[in-house]
């Protein structure tokens, strides 16, 4: 699962999650994907649960195991487009989001990481993020919160990297303003 996508770390975790199948279960990947194709169910959730209670096989082996299996079938990290698709319905927040990854785009190493949830920034680790909400979009930045007075403190249950340490809610692209791109340089050269 090596792409531009993945940080150095992240395609090393993938590989070991696929070597460890073979190693802990005496069975290749592609043979787990074959069993796995004979699952019954047709949602992601429930074939995760169909291996779990069958196979003993965890969700992190299970989503790689269901990704070889059925490509075309869910969203993983490998398809971007489908993972905007589905995240970014809003036609302001999707061009907040594509003014968020060309900034990003510009510093050189950077990693944008789409998911089902956020749009992770990365270099060798997460940095920012950003998630679409009623109130505009939310971006998590791994910098003090005394940096700006813009910044407030992440929710609980933000879903992305508990690195990420203050939040700004963008309404609009004038919100990317320098002193954000300023923000978003400090994050990354921490990263």
């Amino acid at each position: 699962m090596a792409d531009a996508s993945l940080t150095a770390q992240q395609t090393k975790w993938f590989a070991s999650v696929r070597e460890g199948l073979m190693r802990d279960t005496g069975k290749s990947l592609d043979e787990w994907a074959k069993i796995a194709r004979k699952c019954p169910e047709t949602k992601p959730k429930a074939r995760s649960k169909w291996l779990k209670d069958n196979y003993g096989i965890g969700a992190n082996r299970g989503a790689a195991i269901l990704d070889a299996a059925f490509p075309g079938d869910n969203m993983g990290w490998d398809n971007p487009d489908a993972l905007i698709a589905a995240l970014w319905k809003d036609p302001v927040q999707l061009k907040i989001h594509d003014a968020l990854v060309a900034k990003v785009k510009k510093l050189q190493g950077a990693i944008v990481g789409e998911r089902k949830a956020f749009t992770g920034f990365a270099r060798k680790y997460q940095f920012a993020a950003a998630r679409p909400t009623r109130d505009g979009v939310r971006l998590g930045m791994a910098v003090d919160l005394k940096a700006s007075k813009r910044l407030s403190p992440p929710r609980k249950n933000e879903g992305w990297s508990d690195r990420n340490t203050a939040v700004v809610v963008l309404t609009s692209t004038n919100d990317i303003d320098t002193e954000l791109k300023t923000l978003l340089k400090a994050a990354f050269d921490a990263s």
